[in-house]
């Protein structure tokens, strides 16, 4: 299954309806595809503008490393010369925090992944969270 831009706008609307539920600030979220594509992406009024980057970072390395935020902050924090390594090999572009939110479809396979950010990163894994599962797919923190 891919994600299609009906679906990943479905998902950036349930994300950015569940920050205004939680009432976070400003944020921007990414969809990629399971090949790390942009597939989808908003910035809401007052979120500053080099959120873009901060959200593909997520959700990058999310979808690249096969592992949510959360799992990625971990490894980094026990292996932290592993993912300045990996870090390296794709430019720098990953962001291993919470708020990168892989995609599983119903066979569990990664479909693509999410990207947060504009609140604490636990606030925006939530967000993304909330967004993915609105469209009937698995989250993965």
């Amino acid at each position: 299954m891919a994600i299609s831009l009906r679906k990943a706008r479905m998902i950036i609307r349930k994300t950015l309806e569940k920050g205004r539920e939680m009432d976070l600030n400003p944020l921007s979220v990414v969809v990629l595809d399971a090949g790390g594509h942009v597939q989808a992406f908003e910035r809401e009024d007052g979120a500053s503008p080099g959120r873009f980057a901060i959200a593909h970072g997520k959700a990058f390395g999310a979808v690249m490393l096969g592992l949510g935020g959360t799992a990625q902050m971990a490894r980094a924090e026990q292996q932290p010369y592993f993912t300045a390594a990996v870090n390296g090999v794709f430019a720098g572009q990953l962001v291993p925090v919470p708020g990168g939110v892989l995609i599983r479809d119903k066979k569990g396979e990664i479909v693509g992944a999410v990207g947060v950010t504009g609140d604490s990163s636990d606030n925006d894994a939530a967000a993304a969270k909330a967004g993915i599962e609105a469209g009937n797919l698995t989250a993965e923190i």
